[in-house]
């Protein structure tokens, strides 16, 4: 479970939420209203036009990355089904020409039939379902995405989730939970969203290179909380590689990749205009409202969007009729982006994103109750939780023979601060604020070398991060700078056949809280494979990697200036593997895959001064095997998923409290997801069915722990969520929708939340039945 508090900082003065809220409505207001003076003089909104003629460089390569040079240098969505590119090398295309010339000449000789939607969406594929993603609908979620937008935040890696724009859109996520309820090899554990983490078969997010818009995250701030709160509204896409993960993923993928990509102008006008949307969503349980505003606009080259979101209500109320303490929303948050393309295709970007949650919530953030909790704690505190990402990018649009550049240069930082309640017969202050904060400054430069057998992206990152306890008695850093040099190889050597491999080499030097230093150095690589056995039919696919990951950084509100570190921590490595098969036919779809991931010398820490308290260590085995099976046709799908995931830590089957930032008990999970769009209504219903199996091979105490007696097993639960969304016929921009969500109103809490394995702990249920009215205009 955790130590009792200890004294800690008296953080300066903090701006108060008043300042926060009208310090993004300011911010956010620029960005959307920077459009005005672009279109001032329209009456209307300008229509998304595909028909300008725009410089493009693409050279003969496979079809999948010569689409997302395509969707770069185009500035349209791309949707693909990956049969369609197995064995495909594209032609040629350059010169000044429209999207439709360019992707006809691209296309030409392949005998693959594609179209251009007036929603700025390229739709690629003989078998494309092309007017049910024109008319708005279901997704490309019909087919297999493989390059979504210009940046292609697909990779095809072996191991490799992408959750698309309308795939979110048809989710209507409220919290990272509803993002990912349709994977079953991931979850996200609390109901809290300052509270959720999210674990790819069973390994905890902070061992897999977490970025937002290529920023790096380096969110181990407090093991009460989440690692990183995300609005899903301003989310387009997300990338999890599970297990192995390519080397131009970053520093730190032991266990894979999450790749989170927001919504810039591109995604909503394809030309010269202005517009935005208004979205707005109440929850009936916990009367909790949900209202954002975007603005965007494209002139000249110039492009921005700002985004403004607040959110506020009560505690809502679990299956068994309780309120869940500590469950009130008050969240404001925010992003602006500015973009400029050159003529030249030098195109910049910089964004800022801003979050703040500073609601009461439970006194130990991620259960509602504690055995022993001391006397003079209360049941709820404040808590304050800020998040910041800034990031710069440089591409070039229009790529010259081997020059392909991409430059990123990010700043992110995460800070929680909460209030400290001591014995009263101390005599000491009480209460007072506890602060810690962890920050990375990041980035990198690379550049892709495309030919005609594929492309090879080689560059160099680094990262420089820090994490700090703010403590008038004991204050606390601890530092860790890497430099890594990279390549990644895709290729198509021969017909039906698609490698990828590549190498890292990291150098990072290590500060501990004393002011030690230590200077390590390590290689990484990873090799995969897909081979079509039978063409158009059934792909066997294969993939492991090794990581050097270095010394990851303790927890903040862990530190302790005393600590021995003796001859200091082992960098953390990993080995990971997977192979499966994928067999699709006329609309059918079957794939198995078996995974294994194990990680050594993974970091936990105490505050105890003695030596074990600094760099204590752990390994962590995660394996099992994943089945899938769905039918799609013209105007929806059905899909079921099945996961048995096995976790141990140091060779004992994985608990809550031992898996702090390394692992949850996850055992045998079912996902059941279908849609169905009526276009002659303008209607679109669907829902999907989650199922968490009993969970019986718990250890019987947790070793090493604090004496806490496990459970001898999690019960299982079946939670149901449907949806109806409509959009008039004559009026598409605008929609209205319904979601009943846990429809039979089922007690629990989803796998991964923290202490629902421990006797006597009361973890944090997820909301009963739940009605969500949801309305939106384009304009």
């Amino acid at each position: 479970m955790t130590a009792p508090m200890r004294p800690a900082d008296t953080h300066a003065a903090r701006t108060s939420t008043n300042r926060r809220l009208l310090r993004l409505m300011a911010t956010s207001a620029f960005f959307c209203l920077s459009a005005m003076p672009y279109g001032f003089a329209q009456t209307a909104p300008a229509p998304l036009a595909t028909s300008a003629a725009r410089p493009f460089n693409i050279p003969a390569q496979p079809l999948a990355s010569a689409l997302n040079a395509f969707g770069r240098q185009s500035g349209l969505q791309v949707t693909l089904a990956s049969a369609t590119s197995r064995g495909v090398t594209s032609r040629p295309v350059q010169g000044s020409l429209t999207p439709q010339q360019a992707l006809a000449r691209m296309l030409e000789g392949t005998g693959i039939a594609f179209r251009i939607t007036g929603e700025g969406t390229a739709v690629v594929g003989q078998s494309a379902p092309v007017e049910s993603i024109a008319d708005g609908a279901i997704e490309g979620e019909l087919l297999d995405v493989i390059s979504v937008a210009g940046d292609g935040i697909s990779r095809g890696g072996v191991a490799e989730t992408v959750i698309g724009p309308q795939a979110l859109e048809r989710l209507n996520p409220q919290n990272l939970a509803d993002v990912f309820r349709e994977q079953a090899g991931i979850e996200v554990g609390s109901s809290l969203p300052m509270s959720q983490k999210v674990y790819v078969h069973g390994i905890e997010e902070t061992n897999l290179a977490v970025t937002i818009d290529g920023s790096r995250q380096n969110n181990k701030v407090f093991h009460h909380m989440g690692t990183n709160l995300i609005d899903p509204g301003v989310l387009k896409a997300v990338r999890v590689d599970a297990g192995v993960a390519p080397a131009d993923s970053g520093p730190g993928a032991l266990a894979g990749t999450i790749a989170y990509e927001t919504k810039d102008a591109r995604d909503f006008l394809d030309a010269d205009g202005f517009g935005g949307i208004g979205k707005y969503s109440f929850n009936f349980n916990g009367d909790t409202s949900l209202a954002n505003v975007t603005g965007y606009a494209r002139q000249g080259g110039f492009e921005t969007l700002g985004y403004f979101n607040i959110g506020q209500g009560n505690e809502f109320t679990a299956g068994n009729g309780d309120v869940v303490l500590g469950t009130s929303t008050n969240l404001i948050n925010g992003i602006g982006k500015v973009s400029y393309e050159a003529p030249t295709g030098d195109r910049f970007s910089i964004s800022y994103e801003s979050v703040s949650d500073d609601a009461p919530r439970p006194y130990r953030a991620n259960g509602a109750d504690f055995p022993g909790a001391r006397p003079w704690d209360p049941d709820v505190t404040p808590y304050d939780i800020q998040r910041q990402n800034t990031v710069f990018t440089y591409t070039d649009s229009t790529p010259e023979g081997w020059w392909d550049p991409k430059l990123v240069v990010a700043y992110s930082s995460t800070e929680i601060s909460k209030l400290t309640y001591l014995n009263p017969a101390s005599g000491l202050p009480t209460p007072y604020t506890t602060s810690g904060k962890t920050d990375s400054f990041n980035g990198k430069f690379e550049n892709k070398f495309s030919f005609a057998l594929g492309n090879v992206i080689a560059g160099i990152d680094f990262y420089d991060d820090t994490a700090q306890l703010y403590d008038p008695y004991d204050a606390a850093t601890e530092k860790a700078t890497n430099v890594g040099l990279y390549a990644q190889a895709r290729l198509e050597p021969w017909a039906r056949t698609r490698l990828s491999f590549g190498g890292r080499a990291d150098n990072q030097w290590f500060t501990g809280t004393s002011g030690e230093e230590w200077d390590n150095a390590g290689l990484s690589g990873n090799v995969s494979g897909e081979y079509d056995v039978i063409e158009n039919f059934l792909t066997a696919r294969a993939g492991y990697s090794h990581v050097w990951a270095g010394i990851p950084l303790a927890e903040n509100f862990y530190m302790n200036p005393a600590w021995d570190y003796a001859g200091g921590a082992e960098p953390v490595t990993s080995n990971n593997a997977v192979a499966g098969l994928k067999a699709t036919y006329q609309g059918f779809t079957l794939e198995g895959s078996i995974f294994r991931t194990d990680i050594y010398n993974a970091r936990v820490v105490t505050y105890s001064n003695a030596q074990f308290g600094a760099i204590r260590a752990r390994d962590i085995e995660s394996r099992g095997f994943e089945l899938a099976a769905g039918y799609e046709w013209d105007t929806g799908f059905v899909r079921v998923k099945y996961a048995d995931i096995d976790v141990t830590i140091d060779g004992l089957q994985a608990d809550s409290d031992t898996g702090n930032y390394l692992a949850t008990p996850v055992g045998q999970m079912i996902t059941f997801v279908v849609a169905q769009r009526i276009p002659q209504w303008g209607l679109t219903v669907g829902g999907n069915v989650e199922v968490a199996l009993d969970y019986d091979d718990l250890p019987t105490v947790v070793p090493d722990g604090w004496g806490d007696t496990l459970t001898t097993s999690i019960p299982g639960y079946t939670v149901v969520n449907l949806y109806a969304e409509y959009r008039p016929i004559t009026a598409p921009h605008l929609m209205l929708r319904l979601d009943v969500n846990n429809l039979f109103d089922e007690t629990y809490a989803s796998r991964g939340t923290y202490g629902q394995d421990i006797a006597d702990v009361v973890p944090l249920y997820q909301p009963g039945r739940s009605f969500i009215v949801t309305a939106s205009a384009k304009f």
